[in-house]
């Protein structure tokens, strides 16, 4: 994933057509998709038991925190300073630099130092792998397929995908539409950041502790209101209502990598966890690569935001009732 999404940069680097942007983001796609949330959950789940949300939680919040460390870092650096195909090579040889570290220091298992989940001793981590061998072992691909459990589970991600990332792409011109200084909608709608990344932590760790299928209706309840509350503000609201809307829309949009995960290894355990994880993130991104090509057909149609809203609103009632009719299928 590493060399292929390198690669993608390269070609971005050299871009000087449409075809080089496009073939440069599909490649550099391909190979960010390999590095990312699917084989980092994976590890993360075969290292940790006990504490398994709150370990996905932390994993996630880091990927957050990585974009808030490189975003302004090559907007604000690398571009006025080397120009924009300089700060394409200099991700490429960023991303490249992976490639040791994982080689080195990355176990797909803890058997393959020897080790057992969580830092357990040899009898303790016996015990427990007794006590869950069949839900570690868990369901295959092709199994899984015929469930009603995977197909409410990616129903209720795509819909809730397809809803918040068309809000998400539309909220700084539906302010500026309505109103507001571009400038002061774009700096409080930083509170999104700020929500998302207490929310992969909290969600994490409220995992542990309830039902994941209950984490995930929470975390989809919390993007519904932050929805209504963005469709509430008027020219002359305070600007702590936008902030109000973000940090409530970064909170429900934090819990999807936690809530997501610990559903899927609760429902289908660990048997083909990557395959059936890696099923649930298409649906998923079927839903973020549509939801905003809607938002804005609907703006161009309507010249207004109002009617998408409330179309995007109402896919909650799809979501949030597929994840909570989810139950653990029966291994055959």
């Amino acid at each position: 994933g590493a060399v292929i999404g390198g690669l993608g940069f390269i070609l971005l680097s050299l871009m000087n057509n449409l075809w080089y942007f496009y073939g440069g983001y599909i490649v550099t796609g391909i190979g960010m998709a390999a590095i990312g949330t699917v084989p980092a959950s994976v590890v993360v789940s075969n290292w940790f038991k006990k504490r398994r949300g709150t370990a996905i939680g932390l994993m996630s919040a880091g990927v957050g925190a990585g974009g808030f460390v490189l975003a302004p870092f090559v907007g604000g650096y690398l571009i006025p300073n080397f120009s924009w195909r300089a700060s394409y090579l200099a991700l490429t040889l960023l991303t490249w630099m992976l490639i040791p570290l994982v080689l080195l220091v990355i176990k797909t298992k803890p058997a393959d130092m020897g080790l057992y989940p969580d830092g357990m001793p040899a009898p303790e981590a016996m015990a427990v792998t007794e006590a869950s061998l069949s839900a570690s072992e868990g369901l295959s691909l092709k199994v899984a397929l015929a469930t009603p459990a995977l197909w409410l589970i990616a129903v209720s991600f795509l819909a809730s995908a397809f809803s918040h990332v068309g809000v998400i792409q539309s909220q700084v011109p539906y302010l500026e539409d309505i109103g507001f200084p571009v400038a002061a909608a774009a700096g409080a709608l930083g509170g999104v950041g700020l929500g998302s990344l207490i929310g992969k932590l909290g969600f994490g760790w409220l995992c542990d502790r309830i039902q994941p299928k209950y984490a995930c209706c929470i975390s989809l309840v919390l993007q519904l209101v932050s929805i209504i509350i963005l469709m509430s503000v008027q020219p002359v609201s305070p600007l702590a209502i936008i902030w109000l809307y973000a940090i409530v829309m970064g909170l429900g949009t934090g819990g999807w990598l936690p809530t997501m995960s610990m559903l899927i290894s609760a429902s289908f355990g660990s048997a083909s966890y990557g395959a059936i994880f890696g099923m649930v993130i298409l649906a998923q991104n079927v839903g973020i690569a549509t939801g905003p090509l809607m938002a804005g057909y609907m703006y161009d149609t309507m010249n207004t935001y109002h009617w998408a809203f409330i179309i995007l609103s109402a896919l909650y009632i799809v979501a949030i009732p597929a994840v909570l009719a989810v139950r653990c299928p029966k291994s055959p």
